[in-house]
């Protein structure tokens, strides 16, 4: 990976993005973590909002939030990880959601990233539990009390994600 590369956050659709955004969650999830491909294929893509992360136009990273405030498939491609993709990206969804209306945000965080969302102001709620094999836990975030990342919304700087 190039030193620094520029990176953009948009916000985008299943429809208008679906084969990139499917191509980093299959490489992150399925190749990588062992996800099995009926539990990532949720059916679930077509009615959330997306993001996408490119790096001088590549697409690099995705995420989703639905309807109901739940933030997931959260995925950055390897050489891209601890460069601050994952952090705009999170950013950029907790800003859509407070946008459509939402008072709060949820997640099901791996355990081994429960640090990177943590530091972001989510709170740990309830007991860790499996999910698609990997240990997870419920966060949540009240959007009153998180940060408003507006100097994020279209470009990031290298930072830290998971």
């Amino acid at each position: 990976m190039p030193d620094r590369p520029h990176i953009d956050i948009r916000v985008t659709s299943w429809e208008r993005d679906g084969a990139a955004l499917g191509a980093i969650r299959r490489e992150v999830f399925v190749f990588e973590q062992g996800v099995p491909e009926d539990i990532e294929w949720d059916g679930q893509d077509t009615a959330c909002a997306h993001v996408i992360a490119l790096a001088n136009r590549e697409p690099v990273g995705t995420g989703r939030l639905l309807p109901t405030g739940k933030i997931g498939r959260l995925a950055v491609l390897a050489p891209f990880r601890r460069h601050g993709v994952g952090r705009a990206m999170l950013a950029r969804l907790v800003d859509l959601a407070r946008e459509r209306g939402l008072r709060e945000v949820y997640l099901h965080a791996q355990v081994s990233a429960l640090g990177f969302y943590t530091a972001y102001g989510f709170v740990a709620e309830g007991p860790e539990f499996e999910e698609a094999g990997i240990v997870h836990r419920r966060l949540r975030l009240v959007l009153a009390e998180a940060p408003v990342a507006a100097d994020q919304r279209s470009s990031a700087a290298p930072a830290r994600d998971p």
